[in-house]
């Protein structure tokens, strides 16, 4: 689990240095994304233990993809791509 919470902090330092040069994700919307993220995240790995190898893959995975991103629309591109990771 602590794997997953370091990759999912990854993922917050992306949205939280991005431009907010998109306004439909706005600095509040990032914040909103990140708490869905954490929350389905922990509902999935309570609910199935043996997932948690998997999602922290996938979470290592998007935040890799999307490291280098400066925009806040890429950020929240990236929760999005978590979320569906998670809940998929």
């Amino acid at each position: 689990m602590n794997k997953i919470v370091f990759a999912l902090l990854g993922v917050a330092a992306l949205g939280l240095s991005a431009c907010s040069k998109a306004p439909e994700c706005t600095a509040d919307v990032m914040a909103k994304k990140g708490q869905e993220v954490v929350a389905a995240l922990q509902d999935a790995v309570t609910k199935d233990p043996a997932k948690a190898g998997e999602l922290t893959a996938k979470v290592a995975e998007v935040t890799s993809k999307y490291q280098g991103s400066t925009t806040s629309d890429d950020a929240c591109k990236a929760y999005d791509e978590l979320l569906a990771a998670i809940k998929g």
